[in-house]
C-alpha cells in the first residue's frame, strides 16, 4: 500500500450538550460543526465528511448547504458527504447540488452515496421501502452516466427519463470524486466494481481486520470488470484525548447512550461497558484512546485492507464540542503524522 494515505473526519452533526450538561438547539450544532470544520483545515485534516439524517438527534439533514458554509471558510480540505441517501433523492439534483459545491469550493468536493442505515428518509418524501433495493440501483446507475458530463439519455422506473439530456454545472476536472458507502455485504462491494466507483467500507462493529475480505472482494470484482484499480476508504467511530483513560472515560457515557437509543429502534440489547471495552480495545471498531493508541490502530488496519483514506467519525452522541475540538486537534497534528509514520516504517 502506497503510504499518501488520506486521513479524513466524519460527523452526522450529532446534537450535543453543553458544559452543564444541557442538550444545545440543532442551530447551535449546526454553528459549531462548521467550527469544527474550519479547525479540521487548519490542522491538515484531508476530508471532513458530513452524514446526512432526518431525526432529532442528528441536525444535518443537508449537508450540500452546511459544506458551502465551510468551503467559504476554509482553504484545503475536501469536503464531502457520509453518506448522500440516493435512493431518497434525485440524481440529478444531488448531481447538481456536488457541482456547485465543487466550483465554489475551487475543486474540493466529493460524494460517498449511499442506502443510508436510518429509513426516515423514506416516509418523509414518499417513498416505498419496498422499492430499497430497486431506488439505489436504478439511482446509482443513473448518477453513473451523469458522471461523465456528457448528453445521458437513460430510462428506469423510480424518476423520469432522460433523453439527451445535458445536465449544468459541469465541474472543472470534468467529473465529481465520487464513493460508494457500504455496511458490509458482498453484494454491495460488487456493485461499486460494476461502476469502477472508489468503496467506503463502514466499519462500525466487530474487527476491522475481517473486512479484508471485502477488499479482496472488491480488487477480484474490478479485475472481472475490467475496470482500473480504484482507493478503499473506512468508516469507523471514534475519539482522542491525551490518555487512553480520558479518552474512554470521556466517551463511555456519550457512546453509551447513542448506542441504547438506537438499538431500542433496532431491538439490540443496551450497550454494557465489556461491550465498550470490546469496541475500543486492540481488535474493535471504535478508535478510541490517546494519539498514539489511535495511529496504530489505524495503521493496522490501513495496512490488512489496502486503505487509500481513512475517516474518524468523532462525533459521538452527545459529546460536547469543547472536547470534539480536542479530538479533532489531536487527530491533525499527531495522530496523522504518526500514521504516516508508522505505515512508512512498515513498508521499509
Amino acid at each position: 500500500m502506497a503510504h499518501e494515505i488520506e486521513l479524513g473526519l466524519d460527523t452526522f452533526g450529532d446534537v450535543t450538550v453543553d458544559a452543564n450538561g444541557e442538550i444545545l438547539s440543532q442551530p447551535q450544532v449546526l454553528r459549531n460543526l462548521v467550527a469544527q470544520a474550519v479547525l479540521a483545515d487548519q490542522v491538515g485534516v484531508d476530508f471532513i465528511g458530513i452524514g446526512e439524517h432526518h431525526r432529532e438527534d442528528f441536525a444535518v439533514s443537508a449537508p450540500e448547504v452546511v459544506l458551502a458554509a465551510i468551503a467559504g471558510q476554509t482553504t484545503r480540505i475536501r469536503l464531502g458527504s457520509a453518506v448522500t441517501v440516493l435512493s431518497s433523492d434525485d440524481p440529478v439534483r444531488v448531481y447538481q447540488r456536488f457541482a456547485t459545491l465543487d466550483a465554489v469550493s475551487g475543486g474540493r468536493a466529493e460524494v460517498i452515496l449511499g442506502r443510508g442505515s436510518f429509513t426516515e428518509s423514506f416516509p418523509l418524501f414518499g417513498l416505498d421501502l419496498g422499492q430499497y433495493e430497486t431506488l439505489f440501483e436504478e439511482k446509482l446507475e443513473l448518477f453513473a452516466e451523469l458522471l461523465k458530463e456528457e448528453p445521458v439519455t437513460w430510462t428506469g422506473t423510480t424518476r423520469a427519463a432522460l433523453n439527451n439530456q445535458r445536465v449544468y454545472p459541469t465541474t472543472d476536472s470534468g467529473s465529481i470524486k465520487t464513493w460508494v458507502g457500504v455496511g458490509g455485504s458482498p453484494e454491495s462491494v460488487i456493485r461499486a466494481a460494476h461502476y469502477g466507483l472508489p468503496l467506503m467500507l463502514a466499519i462500525i462493529g466487530g474487527s476491522p481486520l475481517a473486512f479484508a475480505q471485502f477488499s479482496d472482494l472488491y480488487h477480484r470484482a474490478l479485475t472481472q470488470f475490467g475496470k482500473p484499480i480504484q482507493p478503499i476508504g473506512v468508516h469507523s467511530p471514534g475519539y482522542i484525548a491525551v490518555t487512553d483513560e480520558q479518552a474512554r472515560e470521556e466517551a463511555w457515557p456519550h457512546m453509551k447512550a447513542m448506542q441504547d437509543r438506537i438499538g431500542r429502534e433496532r431491538g439490540w440489547g443496551p450497550m454494557t461497558r465489556a461491550d465498550f471495552d470490546r469496541a475500543t480495545g486492540p481488535d474493535g471498531a471504535s478508535f478510541v484512546g490517546s494519539p498514539e493508541t489511535v495511529a496504530r490502530k489505524i495503521a493496522k488496519v490501513a495496512t490488512a485492507l489496502g486503505l487509500s483514506r481513512f475517516d474518524l467519525k468523532y462525533s459521538n452522541g452527545t459529546l460536547p464540542h469543547e472536547k470534539l475540538m480536542t479530538s479533532i486537534e489531536l487527530y491533525g497534528t499527531e495522530v496523522a503524522p504518526r500514521v504516516r509514520e508508522l505505515l512508512a516504517e512498515a513498508s521499509a
